[in-house]
């Protein structure tokens, strides 16, 4: 292997694995330098450098120049060889690795190569990519030799190879969507600046115009909704709302909030929350279905969304300046102030920093202290209350489906030949016995008990 060959072996691989010409330098050199010093000992001081232009190898043992055409001839070949093509190995995957390292949160395309369990194998221009489970899209499915669209969601270094991670949950896969489908965003016309998702069921992405004369939602749309339509198909069907940002709270969270009409929004700034209040009719949309809507309009707006009717704020603010009245130390004049910054119960009252309610109130730091301490109790027992009555619920929803619903009792009687008037009979001599027991249990004559359930029995029934 003289130098114009190290030059050409050097410029093949850099074509053809895409390492870069620096690091398949190195690796030879690191080859050679491996194979003199299994030939001089480990204990010899060696050096080795190829010329980048030329190709000559200058090596040297413990000062000492050596021939150089002895170096890359008769000395450890095979094993120059062999260390030479493992260093090649690392550098094409340090390289696979860089690629798509830089490549997490961007869109990528491939086949899908085979299925292995619930996780698909996705065939890519230069490797093959993981697909698990966890990143479809929920009801989603794949098969062989479909085409595929995901984001990269992961690349590491396993071994020899790399390992690279797609995913079609990200947000990041409905924003590269729509700036492939949507030349305004590409070109940057038209910009997003915030998303939230759910996958599989339902996105929202707040969009905004630089250029007056463009509507930012109409083209995201697009004519007929064809564009638009592109991407919901890309996602399996997921619903898609477009909504005009706005810096202003006040007026994005509406926006956020749609299809529901919102008559007010409230900033709550030292919570982070914000109330919006709209009409009875209007409630369920702005909560959405298992409270969709308005948990990713609060993500879209950074704030935490509170639905509510004026009635029902009103409902809240009485309460909580009652409850707020039962702690010690806390003023009334001081309550309403915590109500009109939005604290409307013991758990936001709990997180409040001392500092702001010494501030509000003229307090003392062990005053505001003691304040929050109490709170926190009061909050406690509110939860334990809460839970309790949840439990209780539970229970009863269960007895009721063991003894059935009234319509289910009629049918079973009916079918059984019993009339409705006997069941009524039946019942009402319970309940007489049962008056009469606790009658004669309170003037402490139990005969009495018995001699009124004989009077209560029908004429005709049999003792």
């Amino acid at each position: 292997m003289n130098a114009a060959e190290i030059l050409r072996i050097v410029d093949a691989i850099h074509r053809d694995k895409n390492i870069d010409q620096e690091i398949v330098f190195e690796g030879i050199e690191a080859a050679l330098t491996s194979a003199l010093a299994k030939y001089y000992g480990e204990e010899a001081e060696i050096t080795c450098v190829i010329d980048r232009k030329t190709g000559e190898v200058a090596a040297t043992c413990d000062g000492e120049q050596l021939d150089s055409e002895e170096v890359v001839g008769r000395i450890g070949a095979q094993t120059a060889k062999q260390v030479m093509i493992q260093k090649i190995r690392e550098a094409e995957r340090d390289a696979l690795y860089d690629e798509y390292n830089e490549l997490v949160g961007q869109m990528v395309s491939g086949v899908i190569h085979r299925n292995e369990g619930a996780a698909a194998t996705v065939a890519l221009h230069n490797v093959e990519a993981l697909l698990p489970r966890s990143e479809q899209i929920p009801g989603e499915t794949h098969h062989v030799n479909e085409r595929v669209r995901a984001t990269v969601y992961e690349a590491r270094k396993a071994g020899s190879r790399v390992k690279v991670i797609l995913s079609r949950k990200m947000p990041a896969l409905v924003q590269r969507l729509f700036e492939q489908e949507i030349p305004e965003i590409a070109d940057g016309v038209i910009e997003i600046r915030a998303m939230a998702r759910e996958p599989g069921y339902r996105s929202k992405v707040a969009v905004i115009s630089s250029d007056n004369r463009i509507d930012c939602v109409g083209a995201c749309v697009g004519v007929r909704g064809n564009r638009i339509k592109n991407i919901v198909d890309e996602l399996s069907g997921e619903r898609i709302d477009i909504v005009r940002w706005d810096e202003d709270l006040e007026v994005l969270i509406p926006n956020a909030l749609q299809p529901a009409e919102v008559d007010q929004v409230i900033l709550c700034k030292m919570l982070g929350r914000a109330i919006a209040l709209v009409q009875e009719d209007n409630l369920s949309l702005a909560i959405g279905r298992r409270g969709q809507n308005v948990r990713l309009a609060s993500k879209l707006s950074g704030w935490d969304i509170e639905i509510m009717t004026q009635e029902e704020l009103a409902e809240n603010i009485d309460r909580a300046i009652e409850g707020f009245s039962r702690i010690e130390g806390l003023e009334m004049e001081v309550a309403e102030k915590l109500v009109e910054e939005g604290f409307l119960s013991y758990d936001d009252l709990s997180i409040i920093e001392p500092d702001d309610l010494m501030a509000m109130g003229g307090l003392t730091e062990e005053q505001a202290d003691a304040i929050v301490m109490q709170a926190e109790e009061l909050a406690e027992e509110a939860e334990k209350a809460a839970s309790e009555a949840r439990r209780a619920k539970r229970e009863q929803d269960k007895l009721a489906e063991v003894q059935g619903s009234p319509e289910d009792a009629d049918e079973t009687a009916e079918e059984s030949g019993e009339t409705v008037s006997e069941d009524v009979t039946e019942s009402d001599e319970a309940v007489a016995q049962t008056e009469s027991e606790e009658a004669a249990e309170e003037s402490g004559e139990p005969g009495a008990a018995e001699a009124d359930a004989e009077e209560s029995k029908p004429a005709d029934e049999p003792a």
